[in-house]
């Protein structure tokens, strides 16, 4: 029998940490409370995180906020067109005193990278990045060189430009844990943040978390108990993207072109218990499934042109789907 009180109590203590990344944090991020949870949680499930919005919503700082609140090694990569793998990853270096080549290593050796509109840059940069994200190492050359933990890539991506953007490939996609999508502030937030902007003392962040924090956070995010009626919770919510009519949601057969992979069935456990570690919880809910859902996956159901043309989207979709599976 697992001892749910003991891990609660357990869980209490070991998560304290997270108030003071999220107060941190909150000196200079006002509002998007959503978009912060999401970017710890994706720390957490040791999973990737792409954040899409329009410019200005503070997707950049948000990343560069968490950052700073951790004693970790931060890059900022501005993805471009005329970028290079080797601009990524580092590259070999001919050395004419000595008569060797020897290793550069590119600014994907952090713990976190920001890759900032990912998707400016062409196929070659992301396939290298692919490596990255998927293996957490980096081939230079013949060598191979493993990635330090924590490592998480943040990106943020516009929607509403085309121009001079690549389409991200469905697989790197597909790798991402979450996509995030931002929305503009309300009023009172708005006047918040103009305020802080306007004011000659913009606050400081300082680093208040060790990346030790976070990686015995993981370990311990494994003992979050999480029922096998939960499990099975998630398979359907999955299995209802890859097979509506079976769950009585027939409309949705002619809409959605391919269902959600078996990696949208992990983060959601994973999602989920990384969300109730944040709620200082012992055990998974069904609330923290449905909490995580659209974004785990809203990028991983591809839809028909029937949908496009009736303006339907993914997280239409994921809405009907939470809707009709039975909650245990």
């Amino acid at each position: 029998m697992v001892d749910i009180t003991a891990i609660n109590e357990k869980i209490k203590q070991e998560s304290a940490f997270i108030d003071l990344l999220l107060k941190e944090i909150g000196k200079v991020i006002v509002g998007q409370k959503d978009m912060v949870e999401k970017l710890i949680i994706g720390l957490l499930g040791n999973g990737h995180v792409l954040l899409e919005g329009v410019p200005g919503l503070a997707k950049t700082l948000a990343i560069k906020s968490l950052s700073s609140a951790m004693e970790a090694k931060f890059q900022r990569i501005q993805f471009t067109p005329d970028l290079l793998p080797a601009d990524l990853i580092g590259t070999m270096i001919y050395n004419q005193k000595d008569g060797e080549f020897t290793i550069k290593k590119g600014p994907i050796f952090a713990n976190f990278i920001l890759a900032d509109e990912i998707n400016r840059a062409p196929a070659k940069v992301q396939s290298a990045l692919l490596e990255a994200m998927q293996e957490k190492q980096i081939t230079i050359g013949a060598e191979t060189f493993k990635l330090e933990e924590p490592f998480i890539v943040l990106a943020t991506q516009n929607p509403i430009e085309q121009e001079g953007t690549y389409p991200l490939p469905e697989a790197q996609i597909d790798r991402f844990m979450l996509k995030v999508k931002i929305t503009y502030p309300n009023k009172e937030e708005e006047l918040l943040i103009l305020r802080k902007n306007v004011a000659s003392d913009f606050p400081q962040i300082n680093p208040v978390v060790k990346t030790e924090d976070i990686l015995n956070a993981r370990k311990l995010m494994q003992e979050v108990y999480i029922d096998e009626k939960i499990e099975k919770y998630i398979l359907n919510i999955v299995f209802a993207t890859r097979s509506p009519k079976e769950y009585g949601l027939d409309n949705l057969s002619e809409l959605i072109n391919y269902g959600a992979s078996p990696r949208a069935s992990i983060y959601l456990a994973l999602g989920a218990k990384a969300m109730a570690f944040i709620r200082r919880r012992g055990y998974v809910i069904p609330e923290d499934v449905r909490g995580i859902c659209q974004d785990v996956l809203r990028h991983r159901i591809a839809v028909t042109y029937e949908a496009e043309a009736e303006d339907i989207t993914s997280e239409n979709m994921i809405e009907e789907i939470l809707n009709k599976i039975e909650v245990p």
